[in-house]
């Protein structure tokens, strides 16, 4: 397994079996700051620089959470608009990163250009994470994803994930990706005009991920042991930022998961995850279910964090 000190986390594609479990303990060895709301000094001089060009709630904050909860420094900015970087001068990712790079220990950028961590990373003499690019991938939060399923149902394999949304999606990548170092199998359920990609495709198949297609969401829940919901109603992630228009469109059906069709075809002992925000694709009746699990994962993004601050900036090791 490869040490984790000093490297930048951009991808899942290249995560082995063992480094998704070594950060899962990591997060688990944590986790107990994270719950009782209490500090550590693992990380009390290092400082993170979070550099967001697009929108975030859930994971800027979570991030910046877990290097609190570490006794560490944060900076940074949550609108490149406000920065020389997305005005007029549009400063190159090259020119930003070699200069960022000065000004804290790890940087966790979040893009709407598919590759920028990558670029960023080139030019960085600091880790850098990937917390988002365009239809890339999301890594931290497939781990986030990964980890909770781990929590809640002790084992990464043997199951049956039934992934519904918009499969142009970076977490729908990284979730794929990270099949192919379980013994479990994906059925992805999306509009034809959002289906996976050819060249995707094609990676999958080279990584000999377990999957399918299918149609209608109502016709394979049954097989569920995880439900992992995305919208297909949304917002444009090649874009910086995207307004909401005074009408948006409804889910069909077939992409839609309700308090009444688990109740009545999944299985008993399913759950349900979603990155959020959500539209109408999950609606708030499946809130009051054994089956939700969003809620736990955003408290589990803290501790997943804290792991992988941790371990890239040498304190885990």
């Amino acid at each position: 397994m490869r040490s984790f000190i000093g490297r930048d986390i951009l991808s899942l594609k290249d995560f082995s079996r063992d480094e998704f479990f070594r950060v899962f303990q990591v997060a688990d060895d944590l986790r107990p700051f994270a719950r009782d709301r209490r500090n550590t000094d693992l990380l009390k001089e290092k400082t993170l620089l979070t550099a967001f060009y697009q929108p975030s709630t859930r994971t800027r904050l979570s991030t910046e959470a877990a290097m609190h909860r570490l006794g560490g420094h944060v900076l940074g900015f949550s609108d490149s608009k406000m920065t020389r970087a997305g005005d007029f001068y549009q400063e190159s990712i090259k020119d930003t990163f070699h200069m960022l790079e000065y000004y804290a220990d790890v940087i966790a950028i979040r893009h709407h250009q598919q590759g920028a961590p990558h670029e960023a990373a080139r030019w960085s003499s600091v880790p850098v994470i990937n917390c988002g690019d365009g239809w890339g991938e999301h890594p931290t939060q497939v781990l986030t994803d990964l980890y909770t399923i781990l929590l809640e149902k002790g084992t990464l394999d043997g199951l049956t994930f039934v992934l519904v949304g918009d499969m142009r999606m970076r977490t729908m990548h990284s979730m794929l990706y990270s099949l192919s170092q379980f013994d479990s199998r994906a059925i992805v359920v999306g509009p034809p005009q959002m289906s996976l990609q050819p060249e995707f495709k094609a990676d999958l198949d080279l990584m000999s991920v377990d999957y399918r297609e299918a149609g209608d969401v109502r016709d394979v829940i049954g097989e569920a042991d995880v439900i992992y919901m995305e919208p297909v109603v949304q917002a444009d992630y090649t874009q910086s930022r995207v307004e909401r228009g005074a009408e948006t469109g409804k889910t069909p059906p077939q992409y839609q998961v309700t308090r009444e069709l688990i109740r009545d075809k999944g299985k008993r002992s399913s759950i349900v995850l979603h990155s959020l925000p959500r539209m109408d694709e999950l609606t708030p009746d499946v809130d009051e279910t054994r089956h939700q699990r969003y809620w736990a994962e955003a408290f589990n993004g803290v501790a997943l964090r804290m792991a992988l601050l941790s371990l890239v900036l040498g304190r885990a090791e």
